[in-house]
């Protein structure tokens, strides 16, 4: 009799203890899942920030491009309309008329080009490309403030299981420490 009570108490004991060491693995595996996702999440910010760092200088590389581009063409055709004034002329000598072919001619030839442009590129507005380069920086911000959300979310999954009794046990055995997220900036 007194041998089978300690068979059912060993037996208890070692329920106990395979419970106990099961439970341990199970949380141990659970930090190590919630590490992961903090570095998942790490990870996603690093991209966001990269395709910031990518995208914005060279966006703005074409805005500014573009700019440069429709300027240059408004001054070739303010320059064509300002040099109507030598074109036209009610002098009939050969010099004259020689200096009016001449311009005429310059004229038309850059005149023409101006319109080989602007028919290449019929709508020439850099207003567009500065409101795309707007929509562009504020759908990056938009990425990197739910990637900064997220990695917060993470740490704080984290954290709250390496703080938790009896979770805590195990955070402390295997060295799992408490980590910082995303604060605002003071001010």
């Amino acid at each position: 009799m007194q041998k089978l009570g300690k068979k059912k108490i060993l037996l208890i004991l070692l329920v106990f203890l395979a419970v106990l060491i099961l439970w341990g693995i199970f949380s141990y595996n659970q930090f190590i899942r919630k590490d992961e996702t903090v570095t998942s999440s790490w990870n996603n910010l690093q991209v966001s920030y990269q395709r910031r760092f990518d995208l914005i200088p060279a966006l703005t590389s074409v805005v500014i491009a573009s700019s440069d581009f429709e300027k240059n063409t408004l001054v070739k055709l303010a320059e064509i309309r300002s040099q109507k004034s030598g074109i036209v002329s009610n002098e009939t000598s050969s010099e004259q008329y020689n200096n009016q072919e001449g311009n005429q001619a310059n004229f038309a030839n850059t005149f023409n080009k101006i319109l080989a442009v602007i028919e290449k590129y019929p709508d020439i507005k850099s207003q567009q490309n500065y409101v795309r380069l707007q929509d562009q920086i504020a759908g990056t911000e938009r990425r990197i403030k739910f990637s900064r959300n997220d990695f917060n979310k993470a740490i704080q999954g984290y954290n709250t299981s390496v703080r938790s009794f009896p979770s805590s046990l195990v955070a402390s055995i295997f060295s799992f420490k408490v980590k910082d997220g995303f604060k605002a900036d003071i001010g």
